[in-house]
């Protein structure tokens, strides 16, 4: 495994950077990570304080140092504020697999800003992680993030039954995938 981790590359789009999360991040993260309405299909609990959010960030911080799998932080350049997380949930880099997961602050929902993100992390996944299959799941109920998957030409693979136990149930999910060639050829058709 590659030291992509710890020296995680700061990604830029048009709107957006991509980068390490810090201690200056905890009063942007904790609005959004403390609103129900972002945190509601999410596997993590809605953070009641922001020492929640404090114990959140140090972890991820000691995840880059010990150069294991953390997110970026979404920062909107036009303001410079935090406004999510996207990283890839895991990576199996002996079989070239790994899945990405994300979250976003409702005041940003609708402007297409995961979708932008997430085509970066994928085109940084097949480029640099030698991956061949990105993948994604999301609550069946998670419309916005079917739609996101879907627009970042990710395949619907299935309906996977109670197979996410998360806050006291079992969700049934939707899994998506890209495969590299996929994800070349729509780069080669202009499509991405």
């Amino acid at each position: 495994m590659k030291p992509i981790f710890r020296q995680l590359p700061t990604l830029e789009t048009e709107r957006l950077r991509l980068r390490k999360l810090t201690l200056e991040d905890l009063s942007d993260m904790y609005e959004y990570c403390s609103n129900e309405e972002v945190t509601k299909y999410v596997t993590w609990d809605t953070h009641k304080s922001s020492s929640d959010t404090k114990q959140f960030i140090e972890f991820v911080v000691s995840r880059y140092e010990d150069n294991k799998v953390a997110p970026w932080g979404i920062e909107y350049k036009q303001n410079g504020k935090l406004i999510g997380t996207i990283n890839f949930v895991s990576w199996q880099a002996d079989h070239k697999i790994a899945e990405i997961g994300y979250a976003l602050s409702q005041d940003y929902w609708g402007k297409g800003i995961v979708t932008e993100a997430a085509k970066e992390v994928i085109t940084f996944g097949f480029h640099h992680m030698d991956l061949i299959r990105i993948q994604a799941k999301c609550n069946v109920e998670n419309i916005g993030s079917a739609r996101v998957m879907e627009k970042v030409g990710m395949s619907l693979e299935g309906k996977m039954r109670k197979a996410l136990f998360a806050k006291g149930e079992h969700h049934d999910i939707y899994m998506y995938s890209i495969l590299k060639e996929e994800f070349l050829h729509s780069i080669k058709e202009g499509v991405n």
